[in-house]
């Protein structure tokens, strides 16, 4: 064999690795993104019920309006959001929130028995759980990326491409902080 024939059969070996390498990031990235697509789903029925939720929790809690015009603030926020990063931090505040909407119904008993305001909440807990799966789902599809993004040889071809680690879809650290502390028994 000549040397520019092992020239030959190594560039071409050379190019089918890259390209097989390329194909492996675009696939892990669309992944990504098609899991993001289900979580969007979850949200936008998330944000179609909490107008629904605040408005019959109003008429018992004229006083505490300052926890619903948050919840309200937040799905705005979340709403207008436009990229994942934006989408991910935007939900991290509306789930703060409507967390601390649940800690204000407590002090409602009239409430907590209304047939309407329990219809709600059960709907926003079941889109609660989907979008708990969606979001684990997401995570995944996103740490299978960063892994591949990361990965030598495959960082290199990442760099040359412009493909990057993403950002996970995680509790944020207001959630966080309240989850590592050890609850708190109280007799």
């Amino acid at each position: 064999m000549s040397t520019t024939l092992i020239v030959i059969i190594v560039a071409i070996v050379l190019v089918i690795f890259v390209v097989s390498l390329y194909n492996k990031l675009v696939s892990y990235k669309n992944n990504r993104e098609n899991a993001f697509a289900d979580i969007d789903v979850q949200l936008k029925q998330r944000h179609d019920l909490i107008p629904q939720l605040v408005s019959s929790v109003k008429g018992y809690m004229e006083h505490e309006a300052g926890v619903l015009t948050r919840v309200t603030e937040a799905r705005a926020k979340a709403m207008g959001a436009s990229s994942i990063d934006g989408k991910i931090q935007a939900e991290q505040e509306l789930t703060s929130a409507l967390q601390g909407l649940r800690v204000q119904v407590e002090a409602y008993p009239d409430l907590k028995a209304n047939t309407n305001f329990l219809q709600l909440q059960n709907e926003i807990s079941d889109v609660e759980n989907k979008l708990a799966a969606s979001r684990r789902y997401f995570n995944s599809a996103t740490r299978e990326y960063n892994v591949a993004v990361e990965s030598f040889p495959s960082n290199i071809i990442a760099g040359m491409f412009g493909f990057h680690r993403e950002m996970m879809f995680d509790l944020g650290t207001s959630d966080r902080e309240r989850l590592d502390k050890a609850p708190e028994i109280k007799f």
